[in-house]
């Protein structure tokens, strides 16, 4: 049922402030005692929110490539790790934009990157070589050119865990199968190492390609974003007003239940399964499972924080609801922060956690459990603002 468009309301904001845990607290009046927050603030402080993290990433992203230029020029186990942290570095905050997916903008519509950034399981004998497959993979088949066209080319190709590109096949190039219950992955610098092991000058070019490719999709996402353009996707949103809230909030309900809850821990967790860990080769799924929390809260609460330190705050679905329901927006907001928290407490490695009868298989649990309530509450948040077609992902 089609609904009109919630008039400006007026908030006292300057009287909110928040708990350490996110949650609504009193705080002090200030002179601007009122603000007025409509659908197209909601709008805008969102795309600034989108670009800011997009950039954020781009940047610690473009680090990543400096260490891995680093590396391959020189292989050395202390240039591996360091390139692996720098991995690691830069997917705190690509885990954070999860939450600006599911409703077909720059990311995942038709023409959209994401299946080639993030896309998982992969199949790593498609890349390089695995255990008792010494010539496996793209890596060792020396037929084919090892260019960016090339590996957009073959990503997917003949199967959905054929993945040639993105943060997973990059992570899988720095670390190898993971082999080992209590640790990731152990893959030697000298894979890498001409003489060492076949096809090192390939290994370091489908690493140095592949993280060019990677840098080249994320600048795109945040060109799409940046503000002042007239054609690009953020002008269009920022102009979208009620219409783009419920993008915003199919977006948190999406990655909420469908894919965090569903795909990235029900699965695994019903499963036992490494091969159904996200980031499997590095254990660093733990981090995938904070931070994709972590971003479901900056776009609820309107608020991020960039990569210098600062604050980036403004309107944020959070107060359209508060204008409508204060309870519902104040249990919402309790119950994010409750998911993030959760999330935050899941013990490394993952794989180990998943296991039936481990210390970590709760936690995992009680976080799955956070997840749906809190997708709940957002269909319900969603329906006090007058917004009922949501069409969210499912598990």
């Amino acid at each position: 049922m089609k609904t009109n468009a919630i008039a400006a309301t007026v908030l006292a904001l300057s009287t909110l402030a928040l708990s350490p845990t996110g949650a609504l607290a009193a705080g002090p009046a200030t002179a601007a005692a009122a603000s007025v927050i409509d659908h197209k603030a909601v709008a805008r402080h969102y795309a600034a929110l989108v670009h800011a993290n997009y950039s954020d990433t781009l940047a610690a992203a473009k680090d990543m490539q400096a260490a891995i230029q680093a590396f391959v020029a020189t292989p050395s186990a202390d240039g591996l790790d360091k390139a692996r942290q720098a991995w690691r570095d830069a997917r705190e905050f690509y885990g954070q934009t999860e939450a600006f997916r599911f409703y077909g903008g720059p990311i995942d519509d038709d023409n959209g990157p994401e299946g080639q950034l993030n896309a998982w399981p992969l199949d790593e004998a498609y890349v390089d070589y695995v255990e008792g497959k010494p010539e496996a993979g793209l890596v060792n088949d020396r037929k084919l050119k090892i260019t960016k066209a090339n590996l957009a080319k073959f990503n997917e190709r003949g199967g959905e865990e054929n993945i040639s590109a993105g943060w997973h096949a990059i992570e899988f190039l720095l670390w190898g199968q993971d082999m080992n219950e209590d640790g990731p992955g152990n893959r030697s610098f000298e894979d890498f190492v001409d003489g060492k092991k076949p096809n090192a000058d390939r290994r370091r070019q489908y690493l140095t390609v592949a993280t060019e490719l990677l840098i080249d999709d994320l600048s795109g996402l945040v060109k799409a974003w940046q503000p002042g353009k007239q054609n690009n996707y953020r002008a269009r949103f920022e102009k979208g007003g009620k219409e783009s809230v419920r993008k915003i909030l199919v977006g948190l309900g999406s990655l909420s239940r469908g894919e965090l809850a569903g795909e990235r821990m029900e699965v695994a967790l019903n499963s036992q399964d490494q091969e159904d860990e996200h980031s499997c080769f590095s254990d660093n799924t733990h981090r995938d499972a904070a931070t994709n929390a972590k971003g479901i809260q900056n776009v609820w609460l309107g608020q991020y924080q960039r990569r210098d330190g600062s604050l980036l705050q403004g309107p944020a679905v959070r107060d359209l609801v508060a204008a409508k329901n204060a309870g519902l927006a104040e249990k919402t907001t309790a119950r994010i922060a409750e998911s993030v928290a959760s999330a935050e407490s899941i013990p490394a490695p993952f794989d180990r956690a998943i296991i039936q009868g481990s210390a970590g298989r709760p936690v995992i649990e009680k976080t799955i459990a956070s997840l749906v309530e809190q997708s709940k509450l957002l269909v319900e948040s969603a329906s006090a603002v007058g917004i009922t077609r949501l069409t969210l992902v499912e598990p």
